[in-house]
């Protein structure tokens, strides 16, 4: 099995981590979250010259999913993700956008919902998907053995957690999913957060305030 490259593209005035993922030899890629400035991630397909095929969302707050419709209307490609749960959401984007001066944000419907025990496939590279509410109930997180690689948009933090007072969120839920579906994964998987610097599973759990392990004993 291959590894997968991912280059991590910042979009909107959030901040949020766009992923660009791509397998090496064949130049297939995918986009995860492109919540906004599509102008820049079309940039990077076009510089590393890449074919995009997919649109992997894992949840459907504006700033991970704002422009998923565009994206995939453009390329002509399928959306795939979050979890039903989150349908409320990814109906009301542009609602959403209207409220926090994002209008380019649109709503959409998904080619396909994930749930657990799903895979998400790149040019035949399996990711495993794990549903992981919390922050909000239809957030899904993407894992890639091989390349000891994470997407877990806004479950996790380097030292932070996802913010459970909107719409949906659930404290002991993310907490639970943190230990019972991110730690099993492995201490050595790296994770590309929703907003800042990526970590590792293994350095969050001995010094994340809110999930290392004297914490969450």
């Amino acid at each position: 099995m291959a590894t997968l490259k991912a280059a991590i593209i910042p979009v909107t005035p959030l901040e949020q981590n766009s992923c660009v993922i791509w397998k090496e030899s064949s130049h297939i890629a995918v986009v995860t979250d492109p919540g906004g400035d599509l102008p820049r991630i079309e940039n990077f397909l076009e510089k590393q010259e890449l074919t995009l095929t997919k649109v992997f969302i894992t949840h459907g707050h504006l700033d991970h999913a704002g422009g998923a419709y565009e994206l995939a209307k453009k390329y002509n490609i399928d959306i795939e993700g979050p979890h039903i749960a989150d349908d409320f959401l990814v109906k009301s984007l542009e609602e959403q956008g209207k409220r926090f001066g994002l209008e380019s944000a649109k709503n959409f419907e998904p080619n396909r919902w994930l749930d657990e025990g799903d895979q998400i496939v790149i040019d035949g590279e399996k990711l495993d998907v794990y549903h992981c509410p919390g922050h909000t109930p239809g957030h899904v997180i993407f894992h890639h053995p091989e390349s000891k690689l994470a997407i877990v948009g806004d479950v996790l933090f380097q030292g932070s957690i996802g913010r459970t007072d909107l719409p949906g969120g659930n404290t002991q839920h993310l907490l639970d999913a943190i230990k019972d579906k991110l730690w099993p994964l492995g201490n050595d998987v790296t994770f590309v957060p929703g907003h800042g610097p990526i970590s590792t599973f293994g350095q969050e759990r001995l010094t994340n305030p809110y999930v290392a392990d004297q914490v969450l004993k």
